[in-house]
């Protein structure tokens, strides 16, 4: 009795709260032709409620009884704030253009795109119209802008290591593989990537290397060889590969999705929006009857497109991705914390609750700080909901942002930049993008001495971690999903071969000659790791011995391994790039027989040529 009459409370308020309000439809347009405007933010003033107008420029939302007011805005418009009485139930409003945003004028492809000039710490934003003449033409009808405002991470490469002196080397674990067609992207454009968007641990995590499935009980196996290093044949390669589980997905556990996409102006490119779409309706078609999704739209505020739904139900997710359109500003932080409430509303215990961030990362609206976010991030990842995130578009892309956001939430990062990429994320390998089987993963390799004078850890930069955080498991670390692998290569100075660059002083005050336990052991892999809903981690071990074999003598999945890292390194202009060159890595590629059903390694050796060209005509230039 007690939970019909709560029930009837419940009905009885919901009853008054809708009686109360009172369902306005409307239309922007441009005061000047009166031409609709699509995607301007319509806001209740004072709220964070209201709508986004359609292709058309009408829009629809419920306000309360009685006067009110709208503020709309649009990226070159000036912001209107406009009162209307209780009997306005269809209402029209015309924006003024700002001539200060049409003063800034720049345009990528068809469509719209965002230009920013700053001064200090002041951004002003406009929107364009058409060509500009100092805009790049691309293959397709698009342009890149002249100057680019793109945002990349610097990176320090690893330098060498001498074993008596840092025995250990420490790192998380990495299974993003954004670089890699953030590379493939720029080399399509016919441009010279990036250094700092080039990682190399992402190029060579990018392939599957076929490592053993783990034996026992562990989510996770350890694997070890050793090559001769074809860019310095007097050093060493050793390739460490953590391979997960696979599990058959009609054994993951239940998911609860939603999805976070920015339906922001700087998102209505063909690159953007309409690819995120089709990216998320490669994942409805995934779902099974036990998952759900949510989605959360943000622009110029956040809101609930679609509440919870289950998998079953595919035809109202579908349309409501279908319905969605582009225009306004990027509220990402309201979008973010909007998510996170709605995946704990929705929360399945022992499931798999993930917020999928679909967004260019420019958030410029309430909380865009980027330590802000870190913190809000980190601290909900604390409550079992992780944050896997999608980047879109170029121009005006934030990848140092989004990759940061993604190793705060516990997820994974991946770069977008077609649909066949989609695919691959949400369709071929859907189990490892989605679900965890180990998190906080972190590596730590112990080298002999006897066996190694110095290392070098190859990528893995922004990974790194002090030798006390592997025992400390309040260090946060990498996630593995069903399938996914881990792939590190070190390169190893066999003692008595000499070092090239500046060395070290001797130690005046320490034992410098400290004994050397004898041992055929070359080094030692250790792994921690912690189940998805474990506090406490569990740790692996494996030692490598014997020699290294000649590169061509390696298994071929050890030279595909190696060719990506070469590629990275001359993209990076590495100093320890030694006698690396486009040409050594086509012809270890050139050797590969193995199957490569999804013509990943093909793609591998076109952007090797596409660099080598563009190198070319630059050195003419």
């Amino acid at each position: 009795m007690k939970r019909i009459h709560l029930l009837c409370v419940c009905i009885l308020a919901c009853g008054q709260i809708f009686a109360q309000t009172v369902r306005i439809t409307g239309k922007v347009l441009d005061i000047n032709t009166k031409d609709p405007i699509p995607g301007a933010t319509v806001r209740i003033d004072g709220t964070h409620f209201g709508s986004l107008t359609d292709s058309t420029g009408k829009f629809t939302c419920h306000v309360r009884k009685g006067n009110f007011a709208l503020e709309v805005s649009w990226i070159g418009y000036n912001k209107l704030v406009k009162s209307f009485t209780a009997q306005d139930t269809a209402v029209l409003i015309e924006l003024t253009p700002s001539v200060q945003a049409l003063q800034e004028v720049t345009v990528v492809g068809y469509a719209t795109q965002r230009k920013s000039v700053s001064y200090s710490n002041v951004q002003i934003r406009g929107i364009a119209m058409a060509p500009a003449a100092s805009e790049k033409r691309m293959s397709g009808g698009g342009y890149i802008p002249s100057a680019s405002r793109d945002e990349f991470g610097a990176i320090k490469e690893n330098r060498y290591r001498f074993t008596k002196q840092q025995p250990l080397s420490t790192f998380s674990s990495d299974v993003d593989k954004a670089s890699f067609s953030l590379v493939r992207n720029m080399l399509n454009l016919g441009n010279i990537p990036v250094k700092d968007a080039v990682r190399v641990e992402e190029l060579i995590n990018y392939f599957e290397y076929d490592y053993p499935q783990p034996a026992g009980d562990a989510p996770v196996a350890i694997h070890a060889d050793m090559a001769q290093c074809p860019w310095n044949p007097a050093h060493q390669l050793v390739r460490i590969g953590i391979q997960g589980r696979k599990i058959p997905t009609d054994n993951l556990p239940a998911s609860n999705l939603v999805f976070l996409i920015d339906v922001s102006g700087s998102m209505s490119g063909a690159n953007r929006l309409p690819l995120v779409k089709q990216a998320f309706r490669l994942l409805v078609k995934q779902l099974r009857p036990q998952d759900r999704v949510s989605i959360v739209v943000y622009a110029g505020a956040a809101g609930l497109s679609l509440p919870s739904t289950t998998g079953n139900n595919k035809d109202a997710i579908l349309s409501a991705i279908d319905r969605l359109e582009a225009g306004g500003s990027t509220a990402g932080g309201a979008g973010i914390q909007l998510a996170y409430a709605t995946a704990k509303e929705h929360y399945i215990r022992g499931g798999n609750n993930r917020v999928i961030l679909a967004t260019d990362g420019d958030f410029n609206v309430g909380i865009s700080d980027v330590g802000e976010l870190e913190r809000l991030i980190e601290k909900e990842r604390e409550g079992n909901v992780y944050l896997s995130v999608l980047g879109f578009g170029m121009g005006n892309y934030k990848d140092n942002r989004l990759e940061t956001l993604a190793d705060k939430g516990n997820g994974n990062y991946a770069y977008i930049d077609n649909f066949d990429e989609a695919r691959r994320t949400f369709s071929t390998e859907f189990g490892g993008t989605l679900f965890t089987i180990a998190k906080d993963v972190k590596l730590q390799v112990e080298f002999n001495p006897a066996k190694v004078q110095a290392y070098r850890l190859i990528g893995y930069e922004n990974r790194l971690l002090e030798n006390e955080d592997f025992n400390d498991d309040r260090k946060d670390a990498g996630e593995m999903g069903s399938g996914h692998s881990v792939t590190a290569l070190y390169e190893l100075v066999p003692p008595g071969v000499k070092l090239d660059g500046p060395d070290v002083d001797p130690l005046k005050y320490q034992v410098t000659e400290a004994p050397v336990t004898r041992s055929d052991e070359v080094l030692t892999v250790k792994v921690r790791y912690k189940r998805p809903d474990g506090g406490s981690s569990r740790l692996l071990a494996h030692a490598l011995k014997g020699s290294p074999v000649s590169i061509g003598a390696s298994p071929e999945s050890f030279r595909l391994a190696v060719a990506a890292a070469q590629f990275g390194m001359l993209l990076r202009k590495s100093e320890y790039a030694g006698k690396s060159s486009y040409t050594e890595a086509l012809a270890l590629l050139s050797g590969l027989k193995g199957a490569d059903a999804e013509g990943y390694r093909g793609q591998l050796v076109q952007m090797i040529k596409q660099a080598m060209a563009l190198e070319d005509i630059a050195r003419k230039d």
